[in-house]
């Protein structure tokens, strides 16, 4: 593969599924910014999505494994921290891919993803995860996590 197949590395990596919530891929999370051809190798640049997320070896490991298997080795991966990520960066659609596995979407309102009330109650800051909440719905009483708006 050459620069004219940029497309489908990027193809490849919407393949890669996030680590910690695998109904979404590194690429809708966010995580991958920018897919480039220099040098003779393709520039793969991740922005974590904080910086200290536990996840960003994960994230590398898996995009490597992709890239290999498919038989491209002429990569490299660059973590860049700037512009910092934010739940901006995620689509209509992956949000509600979220909402549809039990995570209520980053939102300023906080909407239960079981029943859409937003009559809820935050029980902790974090969730499993530190860019997730930990809240209960008053209507359903169903528990659940909520990706905090960063």
């Amino acid at each position: 593969m050459q620069s004219g197949k940029i497309k489908e590395i990027w193809k490849l990596l919407d393949s890669v599924p996030d680590p910690e919530i695998p109904v979404i891929s590194v690429v809708e999370l966010g995580v991958v910014r920018n897919i480039s051809f220099t040098n003779n190798a393709y520039q793969i640049l991740i922005t974590p999505t904080y910086s200290g997320c536990p996840a960003v070896k994960t994230f590398i490991d898996d995009i490597k494994s992709c890239l290999k298997t498919n038989k491209i080795f002429n990569f490299d991966i660059k973590i860049i921290y700037a512009p910092a990520w934010t739940t901006d960066w995620m689509s209509v659609e992956t949000k509600e891919k979220l909402r549809k596995y039990g995570i209520s979407p980053p939102s300023n309102k906080v909407v239960c993803p079981q029943c859409n009330s937003s009559n809820t109650v935050l029980v902790s800051e974090f969730g499993a995860t530190a860019c997730k909440s930990f809240h209960k719905c008053s209507e359903c009483l169903e528990p659940f996590e909520h990706f905090k708006c960063i």
